[in-house]
């Protein structure tokens, strides 16, 4: 069966639309110091300020109210054991639906606390990715929900775009913008929305070297598994999709690895000078900047903080990296 067409920049005004009564439009700041140090003009997107904590409370509210209401009545099923868990369970109480999320048995209490708190119906399973693909499956076939995939899925990447939407509209003078990349949701996104807005500006993604898939798929042209997965930046764990590769293969202009030390010391100058918690992998585009690995001297960049939902308790571990 052939795949419906990629999102376009309508479909992302149309996911901004549906979403805006439900999650914040996130503000942006800028730092002098950060400036210093990297020699550009930085400007933050703020999304570790946005409901659940993260950008992926987007994508999930698009998918929720993007459904047809005899679908919304059989309710929608992911496997997730992050903030797509608990994103898509709160989209769903918004719109009043049943969500079944699929969980590896390993995920850790305050995550499974996490989708409970905002109703979600939890199915353990083993900590592999067939075991996840295989319980959801088997939900399916027993409920009739639809699938909503944490990234791979056209109405989640239009719902992440609109962070890159709200960011242009309140820094149309940017020159480039800078994100993470995992499963590619969000880069693919951003992709699609900055390049319709403004065909001239550069979008560069990050990853840790670590989990390097986004970087390999790049050069084979297919989807590269990744054999570690050992980053702090655990939001970024994941490969990219068969729906995401050839939109960010198509689009994006370079993909720039950090190793870990790096990402550490960027999140530490975040919480040192902007006085604001974020996640690892929200650090990981500014750590590019700070190493030197990425040198945009005298440009104007915005930088996607993605989220800040990271462990407090293991905040001190982190940042010895």
């Amino acid at each position: 069966m052939p795949q419906p067409p990629r999102p376009t920049i309508d479909d992302v005004r149309a996911a901004a639309e549906r979403i805006a009564p439900y999650v914040h439009r996130t503000p942006v700041h800028t730092c002098r110091s950060i400036d210093a140090m990297t020699r550009a003009s930085l400007a933050f997107k703020c999304d570790n300020f946005q409901k659940c904590g993260a950008f992926k409370i987007r994508g999930a509210t698009n998918a929720v109210f993007s459904l047809t209401d005899e679908e919304a009545a059989r309710g929608v099923v992911t496997h997730s054991s992050g903030n797509h868990a608990a994103a898509l369970s709160l989209a769903g109480s918004w719109r009043g639906i049943q969500v079944y999320v699929v969980m590896p048995s390993d995920a850790p209490a305050i995550k499974q606390a996490a989708v409970r708190s905002y109703g979600g119906q939890i199915t353990f399973c083993e900590p592999t990715l067939a075991a996840r693909q295989s319980t959801a499956d088997q939900i399916i076939e027993r409920t009739g929900a639809t699938l909503i995939h944490p990234y791979d899925d056209h109405r989640i990447i239009a719902g992440q775009g609109t962070a890159a939407l709200e960011l242009l509209e309140d820094r149309p003078n940017l020159d480039v913008i800078v994100t993470p990349v995992g499963g590619g949701g969000l880069l693919s996104g951003t992709l699609i929305a900055a390049k319709a807005l403004k065909p001239g500006i550069r979008v560069i993604a990050v990853e840790p070297a670590r989990v390097d898939d986004a970087y390999r798929s790049m050069q084979s042209g297919r989807i590269e598994p990744n054999e570690r997965i050992d980053t702090i930046a655990d939001g970024l764990r994941t490969t990219l999709g068969e729906k995401t590769l050839p939109i960010i293969r198509e689009l994006v202009d370079d993909i720039v690895l950090v190793d870990e030390h790096e990402i550490a010391a960027a999140l530490r100058v975040v919480l040192e000078r902007m006085k604001i918690v974020i996640e690892p992998s929200s650090a990981v585009p500014l750590a590019a900047l700070l190493s030197g690995k990425l040198d945009l001297s005298g440009q104007r960049v915005g930088i996607h903080f993605g989220g800040g939902n990271v462990d407090l308790d293991k905040l001190p571990a982190i940042l010895a990296t």
